[in-house]
């Protein structure tokens, strides 16, 4: 059973350019209604029986910094925000603020509610969770809110906005009440752990993948899933992976080029308060005489004048 999307195409515009294989597994994953709902069970306590209850409004073809709204939707009166991440995310609030504001225009347009009448509208309770499942190490529960993105204020001004991300971590071992209470949630957190595993035995990530995904079929563990949509699952995994490797190699060089910046400083600082003489110095930069010499001459302008 596919979602049932709600029209929002027709009132915003689109925004942004849609990144194909980006959170396809997340979304693939709870496709189904029952398998939405027995995900909001878990993170709830409640116990809701009928998926006809369950009235989607994920937004179609929105993009904001990379990111597409994955999941939203109704419940007994309750506007639900899924978002899943590998990577951790600090303005995930600021986010699922403009998310919400986007559901809610759709929301006021679909009822037809009148927001410039006397009589106060009814709107669904937002609720925002982010699943985690990076590989940096993060806690099981954290509280994001948009207020720390705010300047602080020193005149005792308080902010009249707030959003709030419940993130969770979902990687395997974290959160074991809710995975076992949710198996859809359970095998995929199952099968991200499959992956990082053969990474850390040394594969490549084509092979990592596709050893995860043909063990994982398997087992019975996503099945349905893997074999309907096996190469679009590899493609989504070796773009995401690619990303990750990608992001820690910039921010490696960047820590090494400052590293290396300090290190030059201090030589620079060193020869200018006389501890060291030019022809040091040169030697520790390994450059010519002239060449620190000049370095030297543009470090001071730049630095001590």
């Amino acid at each position: 059973m596919k979602h049932r999307k709600l029209n929002i195409r027709n009132w915003s515009r689109r925004l942004f350019v849609r990144r194909k294989y980006k959170d396809f597994l997340f979304q693939r994953v709870f496709e189904d209604k029952k398998d939405l709902l027995e995900l909001y069970n878990a993170l709830n306590g409640t116990k809701y029986h009928d998926p006809g209850e369950l009235e989607i409004t994920t937004l179609e073809d929105v993009i904001y910094m990379s990111m597409k709204n994955d999941l939203s939707f109704i419940i007994s009166s309750t506007l639900n925000l899924y978002e899943h991440q590998s990577t951790f995310n600090p303005n995930m609030p600021i986010r699922g603020f403009l998310y919400f504001a986007k559901m809610y225009e759709a929301y006021i347009k679909m009822k037809k509610l009148d927001i410039y009448g006397k009589q106060l509208v009814s709107l669904p309770t937002p609720q925002f969770v982010v699943f985690y499942n990076g590989r940096e190490e993060q806690p099981d529960e954290q509280l994001l809110k948009l207020s720390d993105a705010f300047v602080p204020k020193k005149d005792g001004i308080e902010p009249v906005i707030e959003c709030r991300a419940r993130m969770l971590n979902i990687n395997y071992g974290h959160n074991e009440n809710i995975l076992n209470t949710c198996k859809r949630l359970h095998d995929y957190s199952f099968f991200i752990a499959e992956i990082n595993r053969n990474l850390d035995k040394g594969f490549e990530l084509n092979d990592a993948v596709n050893m995860a995904i043909k063990y994982c079929i398997d087992e019975g563990i996503l099945s349905d899933i893997l074999q309907k949509h096996q190469s679009e699952v590899f493609n989504m995994l070796l773009t995401e992976y690619d990303e990750k490797l990608h992001l820690m190699t910039v921010r490696e060089e960047g820590r090494e080029e400052g590293r290396e910046e300090g290190r030059e400083f201090e030589i620079m600082e060193s020869v200018y308060e006389g501890d060291y003489s030019a022809e040091r110095g040169a030697m520790k930069l390994k450059l010519t005489l002239s060449e620190f010499q000049k370095k030297f001459e543009e470090w001071k302008r730049e630095n001590r004048q």
